[in-house]
């Protein structure tokens, strides 16, 4: 067992609750028997026209709770349904807690809503249905959605950094509780399929018409998905005083950026490889007290091969899964989501599969999980982000021992 980090001037950050809806199912129950199920949740898209298009699969949530939620509240976006269904669940786990703050990262906000309303103004349709798109399009509006579903009046931060938008809105969360500034801040990301990303990303020739293979030497690219994940982030102090279980911590975060190319990485792996270092130093860790790390892994040829030498320089042989793998690449959802998923691993002690391996990379020296979850000793954990622009965020949570 490794002890806690020492930082006399830093608070201890606890993650006191969760929620999550993602391709994987709706809650953390349905997360985590998907997960230890091996399940491959990537579907033929249905939500729009696919027909010339390169790839023709994504990772959908499930088609019945989206129905379910737009009976509730029709005027909404699927997004909010998504993000508002999260945040109830974390605050259920959160009992008592009192959130001050809530950082939220997307990338797409209500994209499809945006898509609609141009098609009207091409077909010349109503006024009245084209306020409501407009209405819900900002990237603001599922997130203060989410809040008015709960009964919360509390400010918001909006985050927008690409890929890696998800890890920053927990890492800035981490960052604001860690120094004092405040209590208790909810964190978490949330992203929709679109028509406009979907055709853009198979455009950029990023999406593979095949099964998503991260890290095999067989990968031909990335299939998209869409989630939304919460996580209620406290004071460690405050939330052993007013009794609160304790899921786990975080305890480090660390930033780069490449600035090399628009879309693709330096070669090098320099940017992931610092990101991932400083996160280490920020949790006052070493390299080889890091058990997993939850990989970005989009199964695209430069940045698996990029992410695959960075984690290869740093950790040699450990444990490495892209769970991306089971439900593709939730864009500004996923930092969150894949934050979720490793807190449930470190909660529950087992490796997220890497499903889809037909032939690890052998650049690599890592240990992929490969196509099942296994059990594990975890205590300490790093989950990695990366994104257009070279954008790179990566956090370090660990396991609180006592608190289970």
């Amino acid at each position: 067992m490794i002890s806690p980090p020492s930082h006399s001037s830093h608070k201890r950050v606890a993650v006191t609750a969760l929620g999550v809806v993602s391709p994987l199912g709706v809650g953390a129950a349905e997360t985590l028997s998907s997960l230890r199920k091996n399940r491959d949740c990537v579907q033929p898209v249905t939500a729009f026209d696919v027909s010339d298009t390169r790839s023709k699969t994504a990772g959908h949530v499930p088609p019945d709770f989206l129905a379910s939620e737009n009976r509730r509240h029709p005027r909404l976006h699927p997004a909010a349904h998504m993000l508002s269904t999260a945040t109830q669940e974390a605050l259920v786990g959160f009992r008592n807690g009192v959130a001050e703050l809530f950082v939220a990262g997307t990338t797409s906000g209500g994209m499809s809503f945006g898509e609609q309303f141009f098609r009207n103004l091409l077909a010349r349709r109503g006024k009245r249905f084209n306020a409501r798109l407009v209405g819900n399009y900002m990237p603001q509006k599922p997130v203060l959605d989410a809040l008015d579903i709960a009964g919360l009046r509390i400010p918001i931060q909006i985050i927008a950094n690409a890929c890696a938008t998800g890890t920053n809105a927990i890492g800035h969360a981490f960052t604001l509780v860690r120094s004092g500034r405040y209590k208790a801040v909810l964190a978490g990301g949330y992203d929709a399929l679109s028509e406009l990303v979907f055709v853009g990303f198979d455009a950029l020739q990023a999406s593979t018409p095949e099964k998503i293979r991260p890290f095999d030497a067989t990968r031909s690219g990335l299939v998209l998905g869409e989630g939304a994940a919460v996580l209620a982030l406290e004071e460690m102090e405050q939330a052993r005083n007013r009794g609160a279980r304790i899921l786990g911590e975080v305890t480090g975060y660390g930033v780069s950026t490449d600035n090399y190319h628009l879309t693709q990485p330096h070669p090098s792996g320099i940017g992931p490889k610092l990101a991932m270092q400083r996160a280490i130093s920020s949790a006052g860790r070493q390299p080889d007290e890091i058990d997993y790390v939850n990989a970005h892994g989009t199964a695209t040829h430069f940045n698996d091969a990029t992410e695959g030498a960075a984690i290869s320089e740093i950790f040699g042989d450990v444990a490495v899964s892209s769970t991306k793998s089971m439900m593709g690449h939730c864009l500004g959802a996923a930092g969150a989501v894949e934050a979720a998923l490793s807190l449930l691993a470190l909660q529950h002690q087992f490796l997220p599969p890497n499903i889809n391996t037909v032939q690890p990379d052998p650049q690599n020296t890592f240990s992929i999980v490969a196509n099942q979850s296994r059990s594990a000793d975890l205590h300490a954990v790093i989950s990695n982000s990366f994104g257009f622009g070279g954008t790179n965020a990566a956090i370090v949570l660990e396991r609180t021992i006592n608190d289970e």
